[in-house]
């Protein structure tokens, strides 16, 4: 077993048994407010292609892909209930992913556990399957992740062939003194509860600069001199399918 595989294996066990106060109540508000299973299991790409049923707290409607396939919640998503919106903000409807963890499904770090279906626009608007883009294979090279560069640092309308570019940095550069800071950084947003703002009003700092400057700082710590990328200017208003949770 590797140090990164024990680092997961003790804070994921460790985060089972902290929050298991949490889980009835997370629970019974799903339900107390909206008909509906409490959990929801979605199929995602895992290690070396491998598929595997991620486990969340349910923070939509029931069947909110009815109609509309596999779509990326936006913002002030109506099919976001009003306890869900609490729970994406403070990642909380990601607490039943620390069993993905501790069973070897998921890593704490790493890059987001894509949809098998999702697709993401090139240049022209067309619909491109997201493993034909290039650093599809290296990245599914690793265990998916909870959290990672991507996830904190990267705007959420940043296309997907962005974000892998920083999955591939990671990948690159990869020690579990990373992780450990990329955990710490984590655990700071989701107590400020900033997730699904940080993009717009969560900004980083290193040295007391903001966003942009921190988002370079990290990416310095990642890259060598041959890695060097600028931080992706945001994409808006692209079409985009992708996970509903």
């Amino acid at each position: 077993m590797t140090l990164k595989r024990l680092l997961d294996v003790a804070l994921s066990g460790t985060g089972l048994l902290v929050s298991a106060p949490v889980w009835p109540i997370i629970a019974a508000a799903i339900r107390l407010e909206t008909p509906g299973p409490v959990f929801y299991a979605q199929a995602r790409v895992g290690e070396r292609g491998r598929i595997f049923d991620a486990l969340k707290f349910r923070s939509m409607i029931q069947d909110a892909e009815r109609g509309t396939g596999p779509l990326q919640a936006t913002d002030d998503d109506p099919r976001v209930t009003r306890v869900g919106r609490t729970l994406r903000a403070s990642a909380l409807d990601e607490l039943p992913q620390l069993w993905n963890i501790f069973r070897g499904d998921m890593s704490f770090v790493g890059p987001r556990a894509l949809r098998p279906e999702e697709i993401d626009p090139d240049s022209r608007g067309a619909a491109v399957p997201l493993d034909s883009i290039p650093g599809f294979a290296e990245r599914v090279s690793v265990r998916p992740g909870l959290t990672g560069v991507a996830q904190i640092y990267a705007p959420r309308d940043v296309a997907r062939r962005q974000k892998f570019r920083f999955d591939r940095l990671y990948i690159r550069r990869q020690s579990v003194l990373l992780d450990i800071r990329l955990i710490l950084v984590s655990f700071w947003i989701t107590f400020r509860g900033k997730w699904e703002s940080r993009g717009k009003s969560f900004e980083p700092t290193v040295g007391g600069r903001p966003a942009r400057g921190a988002l370079r700082s990290q990416a310095d710590l990642l890259q060598g001199p041959a890695d060097r990328v600028e931080p992706p200017a945001p994409v808006r208003d692209r079409p985009s399918a992708g996970a509903a949770i």
